[in-house]
């Protein structure tokens, strides 16, 4: 049974306030903070801030408000295993379609802290109480490192937000040593060919050289990878960037000449059209972001256009566990590949590494083998690989 909730600010990856919360059982105490992205699809659900002074308007006492005076009373006593029930209360308390009232980043932290605690209840570790909803099997992902930022991510012209190196190994201890060496590879390429100026870091941790070519940077990244059996994935985050800059004819080249697994949001969220005729044309997988947003509505129309072949899932682009699981078995069910992603400002909360493995994603995405709030959802996966090679031997 809940029996405190108590939310509070707190700063993420960019040092901007975002939501913290408390919860409180017979069972212990258990926390939960939100990220917020920097490139965001006009269909995500609303994170909430104070628009005010302060933080540049990015404060979040309003959130941290209703959550307290708001949320908290109507959840006291209530049973934290159900998920379901509880999600659905506040999104009723909230009584908007886009959660704009109480805020997405309100609801959610609650939500992941009632997860968190429903796990408890069950004594069951976070990624197994997960699994329960998608009656599955559990399964480590393979990680997408984003090493080399652009687009919103960066202060360079480099238009491609994420260029992502994604080992192919068979466990993720081998997959994260692969992606850190290839990391600290580039760090000495770039160094070497652009100086100082070129390993400065984007908001993923990855490095942001003062460079606007694609080609280029694909290029270091596939000599810091030599020898590696590896794949790269591409945010293209064309929602961003000038409309009709890029055509099929360029994302062609390149699955031509790199070893190109996905593009992600390779054109703008609301060009359905040139989404269709990518995933017609490649035979690479089209990863719907901006495009979706992990909204039901969004993915049931990219199935009936035939727009993409996989999905991005961002926990905060719907605003509760609930729609995510909702999300996830949707996408499944339709046989397409899902990356469980993070957001750009981060914080240390590894929720989404137990999401996961619980839900049986292929991929997930966490920027960076470097820096604390992008490692702690790398460290949580090699604890999770090791507690499952635990158990079968």
């Amino acid at each position: 049974m809940i029996k405190r909730i108590k939310a509070k600010e707190i700063l993420d990856s960019r040092g901007n306030p975002t939501v913290e919360v408390e919860l409180e059982t017979d069972k212990g105490v258990f926390k939960a903070s939100v990220p917020s992205g920097a490139s965001r699809g006009k269909y995500e659900a609303v994170e909430l801030r104070d628009n005010e002074e302060p933080y540049q308007g990015m404060g979040v006492s309003k959130a941290v408000k209703n959550i307290n005076d708001v949320i908290a009373s109507e959840i006291k006593n209530k049973d934290e295993a159900e998920q379901k029930q509880i999600d659905e209360l506040m999104i009723k308390l909230d009584g908007t379609k886009n959660k704009s009232k109480l805020g997405a980043n309100a609801i959610l932290s609650v939500s992941m802290a009632v997860c968190r605690a429903g796990a408890r209840s069950k004594d069951l570790p976070l990624y197994q109480y997960i699994n329960q909803f998608f009656k599955g099997f559990v399964k480590i992902p393979r990680p997408c490192f984003n090493i080399l930022n652009g687009g919103a991510h960066a202060n360079n012209n480099l238009d491609v937000q994420e260029f992502m190196v994604v080992p192919d190994k068979g466990s993720f201890s081998e997959n994260f040593q692969i992606g850190k060496d290839i990391y600290h590879n580039l760090k000495n390429i770039l160094n070497k060919e652009i100086g100082k100026k070129g390993i400065v870091m984007g908001d993923e941790g990855g490095f942001a050289p003062p460079i606007n070519d694609v080609r280029q940077a694909l290029d270091f990244i596939m000599e810091a990878a030599k020898g590696c059996d590896i794949k790269i994935g591409l945010d293209c985050a064309a929602s961003e960037i000038k409309k009709g800059m890029y055509h099929i004819e360029f994302y062609q080249g390149l699955a031509r000449d790199y070893p190109i697994i996905f593009f992600e949001d390779p054109f703008g969220e609301d060009d359905w059209e040139s989404f269709k005729n990518i995933t017609k044309e490649l035979n690479v997988i089209i990863v719907g972001d901006d495009l979706l947003t992990t909204n039901i509505k969004r993915i049931k129309q990219a199935k009936a256009k035939e727009a993409c072949n996989g999905a991005i899932i961002k926990i905060n682009q719907i605003g509760t566990i609930t729609e995510t699981f909702e999300a996830i078995r949707l996408v499944k069910s339709y046989g397409w590949k899902i990356i469980i992603s993070h957001r750009s400002g981060e914080t240390t909360d590894s929720f989404i590494a137990d999401l996961a493995v619980g839900s049986e994603a292929e991929f997930i995405k966490s920027g960076a083998p470097y820096k604390k709030e992008r490692l702690a959802k790398y460290n949580r996966l090699l604890k999770i690989e090791n507690q499952l090679n635990n158990l079968t031997t």
